[in-house]
């Protein structure tokens, strides 16, 4: 454990963000599989853009990469393409 008193806050503050982060991440990740279990493509087409908008949060946070969210975003549309 850190001496110095900045170090240490400096360490529950990485500590509350690595909660917050994980606390997203899990979030988003259980939307992307409830989004892939749907049946209904109507269903699927109406929540696709908010999953994406998660996507994208995360990417912006720096909680994961931005092409990781890119390749996330481009699978699940493929997969969700609503026909016309």
């Amino acid at each position: 454990m850190a001496n110095h008193s900045a170090t240490k806050k400096d360490s529950r503050q990485a500590a509350k963000r690595r909660d917050t982060n994980r606390y997203y991440g899990k979030t988003t990740r259980n939307a992307i599989r409830d989004l892939k279990e749907l049946k209904d493509e109507k269903t699927q087409g109406e929540q696709l853009p908010s999953v994406i908008s998660m996507i994208d949060k995360l990417a912006k946070r720096g909680i994961i990469h931005k092409n990781k969210a890119a390749n996330l975003k481009s699978k699940l549309s493929k997969r969700t393409v609503v026909k016309a």
